[in-house]
């Protein structure tokens, strides 16, 4: 097993994480790149390690949520210590290019290994890593022939049966923004009144916590990203395995404009102290060694086209994914938000 993967899991066993750290490796005399970062994966910090030993540029991190993270960027200004941003919502991405807090990079690594509809078009961010938002149905309950198609949650048979996050988790917030591109508001108003009209309990809970009530019968069908269940699937507890083998998966959409998804993404800071600095860390976390431990530590899709993914993913299979510039989802998440709210999803 390669080195850096066999290091990923071992820290992903042994460590706990804090809602808001700070961390740094390598001399604080020397170069160095400011991170502030949403992702909560040992993944990351022993890929900063790694870029530190590789480069000699230091890496500090601030990790909190990415709206704290936003509102602090607002807060500094142009005193900001931040040299990059990263978080896991394309929504989050847009909106902090909209408010200014980004700047626009011009790399020809990173418009070259990752797909022009992961990453913003004028160059403000760009996809890290993938996600899908599938559909976990219950194998021993549910014919997974009638869950072709987002739209299909919408029909009677699922009446009672359905599972998901609230309206307010970024995840959701994308997916319908998904669907405002695809249907126009009506149509996508639509579609969320009709889910809701079809949900087992009301929205709570994290993607997690819908494939366990799946399985315990609450539900017959969540709404989550595919590597909470790859996750589950390679958990050292055997009997949390065993209930993630009670779950079967669905890619939505495949004969027409494939599945959601949305992506890890970064992007370099307005005011960024070190910008060249944290360009280079940004075209590290698309190099092939990045990129494999990602897939194999915490089963996210590369952007990269050239890498493997992890054997979990493997098995599920290839599947059509939706194309649709995800920059677009972030003009959209406003839409999404005022659909929820009418419709009263919370």
């Amino acid at each position: 097993m390669d080195i850096l993967i066999r290091r990923v899991r071992l820290a992903l066993a042994a460590s706990l994480f804090m809602p808001l750290v700070v961390a740094a490796c390598g001399d604080a005399g020397g170069p160095v790149v400011n991170v502030y970062s949403h992702r909560h994966y040992d993944t990351d910090q022993i890929l900063f390690d790694r870029f530190t030993e590789s480069t000699g540029i230091a890496v500090r991190v601030v990790s909190a949520s990415a709206d704290e993270l936003i509102a602090r960027l607002e807060r500094e200004g142009d005193a900001s210590p931040a040299d990059v941003l990263i978080t896991v919502d394309a929504g989050r991405l847009h909106r902090a290019k909209d408010r200014g807090l980004l700047r626009p990079v011009d790399s020809e690594v990173l418009r070259e290994v990752i797909p022009a509809h992961l990453r913003d078009p004028e160059g403000y961010w760009f996809g890290l890593t993938q996600r899908a938002r599938i559909l976990a149905y219950a194998r021993d309950r549910v014919d997974p022939a009638g869950l072709a198609n987002y739209e299909s949650l919408t029909d009677p048979e699922w009446e009672g049966r359905i599972l998901t996050r609230s309206s307010e988790n970024i995840y959701n917030v994308s997916l319908l923004a998904s669907i405002v591109a695809a249907h126009g508001p009506d149509g996508a108003a639509e579609w969320a009144e009709g889910v809701l009209a079809n949900l087992a309990r009301p929205p709570r809970g994290n993607d997690t916590d819908q494939i366990r009530d799946v399985v315990a019968g609450v539900g017959d069908v969540a709404i989550v990203n595919t590597y909470y269940i790859g996750r589950l699937l390679n958990e050292e507890d055997e009997a949390t395995r065993e209930l993630a083998e009670n779950i079967g998966i669905v890619f939505p959409n495949q004969s027409g404009r494939g599945t959601h998804i949305n992506v890890s993404g970064a992007g370099v800071t307005a005011h960024a102290p070190n910008p060249e600095n944290a360009i280079v860390l940004l075209e590290f976390m698309v190099g092939e060694e990045a990129q494999r431990a990602f897939a194999e530590a915490n089963f996210e899709y590369p952007v990269r086209e050239d890498i493997p993914w992890a054997a979990t993913l493997e098995e599920w299979g290839d599947f059509r994914a939706d194309t649709l510039n995800l920059e677009r989802l972030g003009e959209l998440n406003n839409d999404a938000v005022i659909i929820f709210d009418r419709v009263g999803w919370r």
